[in-house]
């Protein structure tokens, strides 16, 4: 069989379309082809079909989208001595050079010579992927890659968020994240894991909250129109040291802004709105707003670690790969629970 299953972009404010395309192959030293065990769908697969990245990335249409993976090594470039064909493994959503400034500091998501398949490259909604042999975490056999696929990104951006807000966060301290679906709940996870302070979880289903105190939030705040109120209740009217904002639109922005303690941290993960801050009010309270991209690749190893351990766990909704817009669907319409993964 020399051609896959793929599912690409054709046109923007279009539905992705299935393709039969060339089984991608080695073609440099150090590529690595993976079989895909599992794909995850995410909410930044629906802003591309939206058009929100056609400037940023400039792919040329058709491609192939997807940027959460995991599967088997199926074939090897002439230089890879690090994985081995039919080792398990997660794919580091960014293909990386290892030369540049920001690869030797571990930077590697501002790599100056990177690509990011399923963003300006072929991605992983196929059966096969191609990668370099960078980009490869092996996994503990006890993990399955359909299970684990989605903490590629989801749970490398959620990991990558928790790390940074953990350095800074006390016992004394509150945390509060905004969003409970399927980036939040991962953060959860991991901030409970590594961070000593308070978890208060905001969010306006209460399926997601009771998921949220389930697995180690402290508090659940309704979405209800009172929730500033609740979480500055919850705060002694301060606010918290820290929010973490898996939502980023729908007026999740200003909500969370005036959840903030003065010197506080507002650490951006979901997006798709502006936020507005009279200037006057960000020097006289000296809050920061903090960006985040995903994550490194020591964050994916040392996320594969906690995975490992059961510290976290990826609640998932598994598709076929065949049933693609069956999935983008559910996501979009706020169906899925937790992380929603396609499998070949």
């Amino acid at each position: 069989m020399s051609t896959m299953r793929a599912v690409q972009v054709t046109g923007y404010h279009d539905n992705l379309r299935a393709a039969e395309v060339p089984i991608p192959v080695p073609e440099g030293p150090l590529d690595v082809v993976v079989r895909i065990g599992g794909a995850g769908v995410c909410r930044t697969d629906l802003h591309i079909l939206e058009g929100q990245w056609a400037e940023k990335t400039g792919v040329p249409l058709p491609y192939t989208i997807g940027h959460e993976n995991a599967g088997w090594v199926h074939a090897v470039g002439s230089a890879v001595t690090n994985v081995a064909e039919g080792d398990k493994v997660i794919v580091h959503p960014l293909i990386t050079c290892g030369l540049c400034r920001a690869c030797r500091a571990g930077d590697d998501m501002h790599c100056e010579n990177g690509r990011f398949p399923g963003i300006d490259t072929d991605g992983g909604y196929a059966d096969y992927l191609r990668t370099s042999a960078r980009s490869l975490v092996r996994i503990d056999d006890s993990l399955e890659p359909a299970d684990v696929a989605a903490l590629a990104d989801a749970g490398l951006t959620a990991y990558h968020v928790a790390a940074k807000a953990a350095r800074r966060l006390t016992p004394r301290d509150r945390c509060v994240v905004i969003g409970a679906g399927g980036l939040g709940h991962i953060g959860i996870q991991v901030l409970k894991a590594i961070s000593p302070a308070e978890l208060i979880v905001v969010d306006r289903n209460p399926d997601a909250l009771k998921l949220a105190v389930s697995i180690g939030a402290d508090h659940g705040v309704l979405a209800d129109g009172t929730q500033v109120e609740q979480v500055l209740d919850r705060t002694g009217g301060h606010g918290a040291e820290v929010v973490v904002d898996f939502v980023g639109e729908g007026g999740a922005t200003a909500d969370g802004v005036r959840m903030l303690r003065r010197a506080g941290d507002y650490h951006v993960v979901g997006y798709g709105e502006n936020i507005d801050v009279p200037t006057i009010d960000i020097i006289s309270t000296e809050i920061s707003f903090v960006g985040n991209l995903v994550g490194s690749y020591s964050d994916l190893s040392d996320l594969m670690a906690l995975a490992a351990r059961g510290a976290v766990t990826l609640h998932t909704a598994k598709y076929a790969l065949d049933d693609f817009q069956t999935a983008l669907d559910d996501l979009d319409a706020g169906r899925v629970r937790g992380r929603a993964v396609l499998v070949p």
